[in-house]
């Protein structure tokens, strides 16, 4: 707190009164925005060698520095925990996802509350804090209407926030978060998630530049982009068929070639072999080829997209006279993602819903792609070519799950030529620079060292020599420009694990295993991988699975309960819930305040029209809905007007078919065969007295409210437990 310079007397009249004088603009510490791109790979940018059209993160790579030697962890919500925290995140409770609690302290699914987070520390140096877009540190029992909010944005250090909580979610579709309530954006024809988050992230900055223009700000932007699913007008989707016609193997080649030209990498650097699950790409036939194009390029033009939103922003950041003192660095939360299969989809509700389709299956609703039938995810063999030259992907502690893109662009300050940068950096590094180029006095805590030297020097020393990596059971460790790196997988004894060595100064892909070579320097870096973990409380090893951890379903919030009592009203249940699918049997019945009467609406709704189900009131009728990758079965009932419950029971068979009743006032009304239920029908929640999201049934209105002076509750009675293996391959596939 500033020292009152004034003088205090008994009375005003025999006092001074003073003020702290007001900072000038032009003394201010630099603007800071982050912008965090989702399973995008090291090579996707075109500043790092792609074809895909990114002009404005290359402007920003031109006009600053490009790092090639800048690692993240290989899962997005530990990479958020360490470059929020500059810790490593076993240490701050963040081992997996924040969906998941394993019971051990380094995995909570939360950031210890004990650890302040970059926000606020800036906001105590004065700096005013906005998120906007994927946040993804909260734990998914505690993403409710009601909180507990402890771990939300706006609890973390942030003033603002505007965004998603989970993992993942539709483009057209959002489930979205305002501060600490659910956000309704206006949907429908021409809304897109990204265009709509630049638009906060831009409102933020005039009312930023409107009201505390002697304050300095920090931005956090987190796109849903590039993470499945992949969504983009058609006309950023078509350039690209022909681009990508070649094939990942010929992509993979080029850019390599380009990295190299640029400068980028080393010259002989060596394009790692192709990973042994992905064929080569001439060994498909031709209808394969046309899918497998077809899904790069809607990834290339939901990349290209969101590159222009980044134009958008920096062009508000001029117009407002931000741009010459503003920091800005991109980066992706960790490699390209597998997580598509073999094959990718079309609809990637059906990989997430462990039902993946074929590619014959797929091939009629390729020109679906990218559109509202056609929320896409690319296969596994194009999530290499984004990793080039590296092997691997994300959730792998090789280079191609932990080695991001780094761009930084900061007018004031930088004006080396040189505009490549090879010092060894991670995410923990981050935070411990922004406090260092914010002024504020350095924090012990901090894993991570401010890297803020290379702005100015070329040579500039990297902060630190050592950082491991751990990931079920997938361990590494780099020192001095050597990295040793675990092969391991479930079950295996870890003291029997096959371990390859690496020296990077010589091997910039990381393709050489130089471990039967020089067998004392591996010894010495598996030694140092045991210290670190003991130092940064990575213990115990655990090597299961998400599909094992989550078998041991959370005894916390609604995901585990048998019966929820859900009200009418504007509250929003999300589909990080684990509630709001079809999978299990169960019973809804829903209770009305007397007789139902003549009353019609949505009494419950799920997910969309794409996947989902409702049920209904409408003329008379009792009428429930069931959609499953757009296909659609129903069934009706007349509905006496002296009802005082009404309902429907769901028994779901090991062939995963349902068979569906309605009932009233305990009465069966009808049947209808389900053919297939889903855990994962979309990425829209559930809604109780209403249809919120775009409708799940073409025959009523949009929304088709319930009044609720009619309808009092709704109580869903789950009649089974959720097969645990299905539950934990939904959270895997979504993360």
């Amino acid at each position: 707190m500033t020292e009152f310079a004034g003088k205090i007397g008994r009375t005003a009249a025999e006092s001074t009164p003073w003020w702290p004088e007001p900072r000038n603009r032009d003394e201010l510490p630099p603007n800071i925005i982050t912008i965090m791109f989702d399973d995008t790979g090291w090579s996707d940018f075109g500043c790092y060698g792609s074809e895909i059209r990114t002009p404005h993160i290359d402007a920003l790579a031109t006009g600053g520095l490009v790092y090639n030697n800048f690692h993240v962890t290989p899962l997005c919500s530990p990479s958020r925990a360490s470059m929020l925290t500059g810790r490593n995140h076993h240490n701050v409770g963040m081992r997996c996802l924040s969906d998941t609690d394993t019971g051990f302290p380094n995995s909570r699914g939360r950031v210890r509350p004990d650890v302040p987070m970059l926000p606020s520390l800036l906001r105590s140096q004065g700096y005013a804090t906005y998120m906007v877009g994927k946040w993804h540190l909260t734990p998914a029992q505690d993403i409710t209407p009601a909180g507990p909010f402890d771990t939300w944005p706006t609890q973390c250090g942030f003033d603002r926030f505007y965004g998603f909580l989970g993992g993942c979610t539709d483009q057209f579709s959002p489930e979205l978060y305002e501060d600490n309530h659910a956000a309704e954006p206006e949907l429908g024809e021409g809304y897109h998630l990204s265009e709509d988050l630049t638009d906060r992230a831009m409102h933020y900055l005039r009312e930023h530049v409107s009201f505390r223009q002697r304050d300095p700000l920090y931005l956090n932007l987190c796109f849903g982009a590039t993470h499945a699913p992949f969504q983009v007008p058609k006309s950023y989707i078509d350039p690209y068929v022909t681009t990508f016609e070649k094939g990942w193997d010929q992509t993979r080649k080029d850019r390599l070639k380009r990295q190299i030209d640029m400068g980028l990498v080393p010259e002989g650097t060596a394009l790692t072999p192709r990973n042994p699950e992905v064929p080569e790409w001439d060994s498909l036939d031709g209808d394969t080829r046309r899918l497998f194009t077809r899904l790069q390029a809607c990834f290339a033009g939901f990349l290209e997209h969101t590159d222009d939103q980044i134009g958008r922003l920096v062009a508000e950041l001029k117009r407002l006279d931000l741009f010459d003192n503003t920091i800005i660095m991109i980066l992706s939360d960790n490699g390209a993602s597998r997580e598509g299969g073999p094959n990718g989809a079309v609809d990637t509700n059906s990989n997430y819903s462990g039902q993946p389709e074929t590619v014959a299956e797929m091939l009629p609703r390729i020109d679906d792609i990218g559109g509202s039938k056609g929320p896409a995810f690319y296969p596994e063999g194009w999530a290499m070519a984004g990793n080039t030259p590296f092997r691997r992907y994300k959730q792998y502690v090789e280079l191609g799950g932990v080695r991001s893109p780094l761009v930084v662009h900061w007018p004031l300050a930088l004006h080396d030529r040189d505009k490549t940068r090879d010092q060894f950096l991670h995410a923990v590094d981050i935070a411990p620079t922004f406090l260092q180029l914010a002024g504020a006095p350095r924090a012990s805590a901090f894993d991570g060292q401010s890297f803020a030297a290379s702005f100015e020097q070329a040579a500039a020393p990297a902060p630190r020599r050592t950082q491991y990596w751990e990931m079920f059971g997938r361990r590494a460790i780099y020192a001095d420009g050597w990295k040793a790196v675990s092969q391991h997988e479930k079950g295996d004894d870890y003291a029997g694990d096959d371990w390859r060595l690496h020296d990077l100064a010589s091997d910039f892909s990381e393709t050489h295993d130089l471990a039967a070579r020089h067998p004392g320097k591996l010894k010495e870096l598996q030694d140092l991988w045991w210290q670190e973990a003991e130092a940064n409380d990575v213990l115990p090893l655990d090597d299961r699975t998400l599909v094992d951890i989550i078998k041991f379903r959370q005894p916390n919030g609604i995901m585990s309960a048998h019966e929820v009592t859900l009200y009418p009203g504007p509250t929003h249940v999300p589909q990080t819930s684990m509630i709001t699918s079809s999978e299990r049997s169960m019973e809804i019945t829903a209770h009305f305040r007397g007789a139902v009467g003549a009353a019609e609406g949505v009494l419950i709704s799920a997910g969309d029209g794409l996947g989902g189900y409702t049920l209904f009131i409408r003329q008379g009728a009792l009428c429930f809905e069931h959609v499953r990758m757009g296909h659609r079965v129903g069934a009706s009932a007349a509905l006496d007007q002296g009802a005082t419950t009404c309902g429907i029971r769901v028994m779901v068979n090991p062939d995963a078919g349902a068979v569906a009743t309605l009932v009233a006032n305990d009465r069966e009304l009808a049947r209808l065969v389900i053919p297939k239920v889903a855990l994962h029908l979309s990425f829209w929640g559930l809604d109780v007295g209403r249809d919120a999201g775009l409708p799940v049934s073409t025959s009523y209105p949009p929304g088709f409210a319930f009044s609720d002076t009619v309808l009092d509750r709704v109580v869903m009675r789950f009649l089974e437990d959720t097969p645990a293996t299905d539950t934990a391959r939904v959270a895997e596939m979504t993360e």
